[in-house]
């Protein structure tokens, strides 16, 4: 029988705690079938849920491997909770035969549900989807293709925590596509996307020694730190030129109340984009605020959808 301390080594090395970045969109697409479309299966709901975590914790566990592989963690002299991997690895918690593992179960429970939601479905949408996302979630670190460390990495995960995710799971509803589902997207995607970047300025002597080039490698912590902030604007930028043009609801611009903790973010990524300890209410501001925007855009569309 696992003991309650094994289980969460377990917890620590798939970082659980950062599943939101994946349930946040799943559960703003079926929002938008339901306003769209009139759509919602609850079954299914769940089981997109269940998929897009598996993935994640999947994408999670091998990027940890893969990192060990190249060194990228083992040098890292300043580790976070949000950054340098789960350190389950370089603390001997967990042997890296048993990481890459678990990563391979977790890809392969998740590809099981995504069969069966395909399954569900009059055509192979799903299944192609899905091969994408078990395909740049692999090789996001693994050989041979390490898109991670070649600028590509923060591009990437927005792309597959915003447009596919979102978008999969509003096809599992509604089966169809959505333009307004892409633009509501778009923001969430960055916002994801600046999840990483801002985590991996702790990283950037450990990832420019290994050759991982990351934005805040390839332009230096100073140009990233701004380069970060101008697309964290951006965010507000977009749903407001949606809800102009009509992309989104004009109730969506409801996500404006998050501003001030943009604002907050901002002010502690310019102070302090050099220091680890005193970037980490940035780095904790991004989830929260990723989690909130999702949330109140998701809303928006229940919103409309029942007033």
């Amino acid at each position: 029988m696992i003991s309650f301390k094994r289980f969460a080594v377990w917890i620590k090395a798939a970082r659980a705690p950062f599943l939101t970045a994946a349930l946040m969109p799943a559960a703003l697409g079926a929002a938008i079938s339901w306003r769209e479309a009139g759509r919602f299966d609850l079954l299914i709901f769940f089981m997109v849920l269940l998929g897009v975590s598996l993935l994640h914790l999947a994408a999670n566990t091998c990027n940890d491997y893969f990192d060990h592989v190249t060194k990228n963690d083992w040098l890292n002299k300043n580790p976070t909770p949000f950054s340098g991997g789960s350190r389950v690895i370089q603390e001997g918690m967990i042997s890296p035969k048993k990481i890459l593992a678990l990563s391979l179960v977790f890809f392969s429970a998740g590809s099981l549900i995504g069969l069966w939601l395909n399954h569900r479905m009059a055509t192979n949408v799903i299944l192609f989807l899905g091969i994408t996302g078990v395909f740049l979630g692999f090789f996001y670190t693994a050989l041979p293709l390490k898109i991670g460390y070649r600028g590509l990495g923060e591009i990437v995960v927005g792309f597959c925590f915003g447009p596919l995710v979102v978008m999969g799971s509003y096809y599992a509803q509604a089966m169809r596509f959505s333009w307004t589902a892409f633009w509501a997207s778009i923001p969430v995607g960055i916002l994801v996307g600046l999840i990483l970047f801002i985590n991996e300025f702790p990283d950037y002597e450990a990832d420019k020694a290994v050759n991982k080039n990351t934005f805040v490698v390839l332009l230096g912590k100073e140009k990233a730190v701004i380069f970060f902030n101008i697309l964290l604007c951006l965010v507000y930028v977009i749903i407001a030129v949606c809800a102009i043009f009509r992309s989104l609801p004009w109730i969506s611009l409801v996500t404006f109340l998050t501003i001030p903790a943009a604002f907050r973010i901002m002010k502690v990524s310019r102070a302090n984009f050099d220091k680890v300890n005193e970037l980490l209410p940035a780095n904790a501001g991004v989830i929260r605020l990723h989690i909130m925007v999702s949330f109140l855009m998701g809303a928006s569309f229940l919103l409309k959808t029942f007033f």
